[in-house]
C-alpha cells in the first residue's frame, strides 16, 4: 500500500507534465493568435494578411535563433569548463530549462531542402490562414481546422494506406468537441471557404 504523498506526488507529476504543459501553451497560443489576427482584419480593417504572415515568420527566425545562439553559448561554457584544471558546473541555459536537452543536428544537402520545402508550406499554411480569417469567421475556421486528422485520414485511405479502425474513432471526439466548443456563428464566404479548405 503506498502512502497519501506518494500518491499525491504522483497525480502532481502527471498532472504537470512536460508534454501536457507544452499541449496547453500551444492551444492557447494558437488560439489567441487567431483571436488576434481576425480582430486585426475585423476591427482594425487591417488589410495585409501576408505582411502580417511575414512578420508571425520573422518572429518565429528570431526566436529560433536566440534557441540557437543559447544552444552555442551553452557549448562553449561547457568546453571551456572542460579545459580549466578545476571542475566547474555550467549552468544550464535558458532553453535547456525550459525544453531540456536537445542538440542541434547536421543535415546533409537532402536534409536541407526537405527542411526548406517543409518551411514553405508551413509559412504558406500560415499565411493562406491569415487570409482566410478575412473571410470567416474563427469559429468556422476552427471547425474546419479539427477537421484536418479526418481529412488526413480520408486521403491516406484513398491512397491505399491502412488506417486502423482505433485511430478513425479517435479524430471523431476532436471534431465533436471542437464543433461543440465554438458554436455560434459559422458565417463564411465562397471565397474563405476556398481558402480555409
Amino acid at each position: 500500500r503506498q502512502s497519501s504523498s506518494t500518491m499525491n506526488s504522483k497525480n502532481n507529476t502527471v498532472m504537470c507534465s512536460p508534454p501536457l504543459m507544452w499541449l496547453i501553451i500551444w492551444t492557447v497560443n494558437n488560439i489567441g493568435v487567431t483571436l488576434l489576427n481576425k480582430a486585426a482584419f475585423a476591427t482594425v480593417d487591417f488589410r495585409y494578411p501576408y505582411f502580417l504572415s511575414a512578420v508571425h515568420m520573422a518572429l518565429n527566425s528570431l526566436g529560433s535563433q536566440l534557441v540557437f545562439w543559447s544552444l552555442e553559448k551553452r557549448q562553449h561554457t561547457a568546453s571551456d569548463a572542460n579545459s580549466k584544471e578545476l571542475p566547474s558546473i555550467p549552468q544550464d541555459s535558458w532553453v535547456t530549462q525550459l525544453l531540456g536537452n536537445i542538440q542541434r543536428q547536421n543535415l546533409d544537402k537532402n536534409g536541407k531542402r526537405l527542411i526548406l520545402a517543409f518551411s514553405f508550406i508551413f509559412s504558406l499554411n500560415i499565411a493562406i490562414g491569415n487570409v482566410s480569417l478575412k473571410y470567416v469567421s474563427v469559429n468556422f475556421n476552427q471547425v474546419m481546422r479539427s477537421l484536418v486528422p479526418a481529412i488526413t485520414i480520408a486521403m491516406g485511405m484513398a491512397l491505399g494506406k491502412p488506417t486502423s479502425t482505433r485511430r478513425q474513432l479517435a479524430v471523431l471526439p476532436v471534431i465533436v468537441g471542437v464543433a461543440m466548443a465554438c458554436f455560434g456563428d459559422m458565417s463564411y464566404t465562397a471565397l474563405g471557404f476556398f481558402y480555409t479548405v
